[in-house]
């Protein structure tokens, strides 16, 4: 037995599909499907019922697989303890981001690490926040940058920046002319929204709770271009966070327009697990994405 087999098992029950197990573990399926026969030849157990259909795994399978993630968790501890004892962040680091931060934060974020951390090999990780926490919580990345929502509450939680959100409006609209754009004229209006699986929703959501604003049901997007492209096109308003206004400032046909009375933000935020040894170590990324996005969103802060 050998700890690439069990990364294999873990891998099988988190796909439930040999190929895609394979390929998350760079290996062919031939390799995964022997090695994984092999470990049931060493344990004497049997651990799946293979079908040609869908993957089983047994009862005693699916007990190894939860003491294995245990294992693998514990590794990746002693791991971060032999690093964090050089004093250097280095080697393979795992970070996970929010789709509407990724496309904007990323160009930011990668040259710091590249200049500033030579020896580190970065892998980005774009998912939801649910998701992000479940690979947290599993080992699969070590940290994630996110605004910081009631589902980050059990984990470290280390303010990046507060990033403000712009009222995204069509230049033809009535309020495309409210600068700066009082809060209180949302009363009444509807706003176009994300689908459930983006936190941004419930952020907007609050704000349209608090000003009588309702969700614009005609339409439901899973990512900002989407939107963007309605209000664009003159088929309603919406939020967007002041990086993405920045990025699409070229169409010519959106006017996003400051708000005040308050002014709707989301706090970024770096989290970790409790406990993890690496902190220290992270404590220098984080001060250098700190000080290079302050000067960032005061810069967009006057433009947007």
């Amino acid at each position: 037995m050998n700890i690439r087999d069990l990364e294999y098992l873990v891998a099988l029950a988190e796909h439930r599909h040999f190929q895609r197990a394979a390929e998350a573990c760079n290996v062919s399926q031939p390799t995964l499907s022997a090695q994984l026969s092999k470990l049931e030849g060493e344990l004497g157990l049997k651990l799946l019922e293979r079908t040609t259909r869908k993957v089983r795994f047994t009862y005693n399978g699916l007990q190894l697989v939860e003491q294995t993630r245990a294992v693998l968790r514990e590794l990746d501890t002693l791991k971060s303890m032999a690093i964090s004892q050089k004093n250097i962040l280095s080697g393979p680091l795992h970070i996970g981001i929010i789709p509407t931060l990724a496309p904007y934060l990323i160009p930011h974020i990668s040259p710091i690490i590249c200049q500033k951390f030579p020896e580190t090999d970065l892998y980005l990780h774009e998912a939801h926040t649910h998701q992000l926490l479940q690979m947290l919580e599993s080992g699969k990345i070590e940290c994630a940058i996110m605004p910081m929502v009631r589902e980050t509450g059990p984990y470290v939680e280390i303010p990046l920046f507060d990033e403000p959100l712009r009222l995204a409006v069509p230049l033809e609209h009535p309020f495309a002319q409210s600068l700066p754009f009082q809060m209180d004229k949302l009363r009444g209006q509807k706003v176009l929204m994300l689908d459930q699986g983006n936190c941004l929703r419930w952020q907007v959501m609050r704000y349209c709770y608090q000003f009588d604003a309702e969700e614009d049901t005609r339409f439901m997007a899973t990512n900002l271009e989407t939107l963007r492209s309605m209000v664009a096109f003159g088929k309603g308003i919406t939020f967007v966070p002041l990086l993405a206004a920045l990025d699409g400032n070229k169409n010519d046909n959106i006017r996003y327009l400051k708000c005040h009375n308050p002014e709707p933000k989301r706090t970024v935020a770096f989290i970790l697990r409790n406990g993890d040894t690496m902190k220290s170590l992270y404590e220098m990324l984080i001060n250098e994405i700190i000080k290079c996005m302050k000067d960032y969103i005061s810069e967009c802060d006057l433009i947007v």
